[in-house]
């Protein structure tokens, strides 16, 4: 018998982003990846009900926080609480965590090179500091995506301009983890529509003038 086929499921929760003294609204993607029985959920926005219930009657194998902005981590215990299931984030990270959670920490490291399986695909770690000095991206070669949690968007790179982050890093980062990968790779963002490498790397020499 086949079994199931792996996907990506995508639900889009509302809240607030807060650093450096401001707040500001914000929507944010969600991603699961799984098939029917078992599902890592990336990014925990917001919402905790509405992310449990795109779980359904999965097993969540983790929560993977693509960094510790509190806008995409908010809703991380309360889902974790509800179903188990661990809260994994790069340590780099912790920092930015400890804002939002001081009582709670995250449950493992996310570490460049880690590969986590489900539903018989693969999702590899790669490092990519600049947004955040601990965010990563999960690359899923099967399925030709790369989830970007805010490193990479449509049109351009994730912002740089508060606290614990890097423009120089981040254009770094693109440069050599991201835009390396096979041109017809999806980039599913943390925020707003999805992208492909091959459409954002003739871009790069323009971001870099911009950001001087």
């Amino acid at each position: 018998m086949t079994p199931p086929p792996v996907r990506v499921d995508h639900l889009v929760t509302s809240g607030t982003f807060s650093l450096d003294g401001g707040t500001w609204e914000v929507d944010n993607n969600v991603w699961l990846v799984g098939d029917d029985h078992e599902v890592y959920v990336i990014d925990a926005a917001h919402d905790a009900d509405a992310i449990a219930d795109a779980v359904g009657g999965r097993r969540l194998l983790g929560i993977i926080s693509t960094h510790g902005h509190d806008d995409h981590i908010d809703a991380a215990p309360a889902l974790a609480e509800r179903t188990g299931a661990p809260i994994l984030l790069h340590p780099e990270d912790e920092v930015l965590w400890r804002m939002r959670h001081p009582d709670r920490a995250p449950d493992r490291p996310l570490a460049d090179g880690d590969v986590l399986d489900v539903a018989g695909t693969q999702l590899r770690v790669l490092h990519t500091p600049g947004h955040s000095p601990g965010a990563v991206c999960l690359y899923a070669p099967a399925l030709s995506t790369v989830f970007s949690g805010d490193t990479l968007f449509q049109g351009g790179p994730g912002a740089t301009g508060r606290s614990y982050s890097s423009f120089p890093t981040i254009i770094e980062s693109i440069r050599e983890r991201l835009l390396t990968l096979p041109p017809e790779t999806v980039v599913r963002t943390g925020h707003g529509d999805s992208t492909t490498v091959g459409d954002e790397a003739p871009q790069l020499e323009e971001w870099t003038a911009r950001g001087h």
